[in-house]
């Protein structure tokens, strides 16, 4: 998942627990094997070498779900969260020091657009050549979600998912108390910005601090809009609490997109969030969340 994992369990012996973390972290591998964009033999690789021609090609009910979760965030944010933006890669790159020409940009926005994209189960065909899906705004937070699924079947009720910050909990602590769990300050390293109480559900943060470049005391992150092709420059990061980490991420990063509107959309939506804007300015409430 190019990024720290961490499964904390407590499980009646040490062969139960050995048993089901061997089991989560096969299927974390299986997910990765699967959509990485970065192994020539994956799943996803195969979509986008269709996608870059411009055809068609059916995929399982596995990935049909992600395409259904995909398509509902991109109509619930406006079209921002877009899974086809991912040919954005090829002008961003977040270990140099180095902006995009503006026609590069506009050459690349040609290319995204999910309304290109006809998606009628299980049959997936792309409306234009040039195309290419990602879906790194949802596997990891469904990765955090099979992982805690996996555990409950096995009978595991107490513990703990993290896969780089995104997380998810399994009841209590052994004790009856809550998970405590810290979310970072996006300007200060090694500082917390809120720790808050967790006994059930998720919690995910979407923000530019991982993944950016910083050029004339100007911080580019790796959160792309679609229709121009910029980093967003409104929220520096966005917390979110929910029942599924999927939710709570992509509610986070269609936040983040949505750029000054993005803190009164998360109010509306009703789920317990945090944000912290570019001038350190920070809204929403986690500090009484316990559920």
């Amino acid at each position: 998942m190019g990024c720290p994992c961490e499964l904390h369990l407590h499980a009646p012996d040490n062969a139960t627990a050995r048993r089901v973390t061997a089991l989560v972290r096969a299927d974390i591998e299986r997910l990765e094997a699967k959509y990485s964009r970065y192994r020539a033999d994956s799943l996803l690789s195969r979509i986008n070498a269709v996608a870059a021609r411009g055809g068609g090609i059916d995929v399982d009910s596995e990935t049909a779900g992600l395409l259904d979760y995909a398509q509902t965030c991109h109509a619930q944010s406006d079209g921002l969260f877009d899974i086809t933006s991912g040919v954005l890669r090829a002008a961003w790159r977040f270990d140099r020091a180095e902006i995009p020409r503006a026609e590069v940009l506009a050459a690349l926005c040609a290319r995204i657009g999910w309304e290109h994209v006809t998606w009628r189960r299980p049959t997936l065909t792309f409306g234009r050549p040039g195309m290419e899906l990602d879906f790194g705004g949802i596997v990891k937070e469904y990765a955090v979600d099979r992982a805690a699924s996996l555990c409950a079947e096995e009978g595991i009720v107490h513990g703990i998912v993290n896969l780089g910050g995104d997380v998810r909990v399994l009841g209590s602590r052994p004790d009856g108390s809550a998970w405590r769990v810290g979310l970072a300050h996006p300007r200060v390293a090694g500082q917390t910005l809120e720790t808050i109480s967790l006994t059930a559900g998720a919690v995910a943060t979407s923000g530019d601090y991982e993944r950016c470049v910083l050029m004339d005391d100007v911080r580019y992150g790796h959160i792309l809009n679609p229709r121009t092709g910029w980093p967003v420059r409104h929220l520096a990061a966005v917390s979110v609490v929910a029942d599924l980490c999927v939710v709570a991420g992509s509610a986070a990063t269609i936040a983040l997109l949505k750029e000054a509107s993005g803190p009164a959309w998360l109010a509306a939506l009703g789920l317990p969030h945090l944000w912290v804007d570019v001038a350190g300015k920070v809204g929403g409430s986690l500090a009484d969340v316990q559920i």
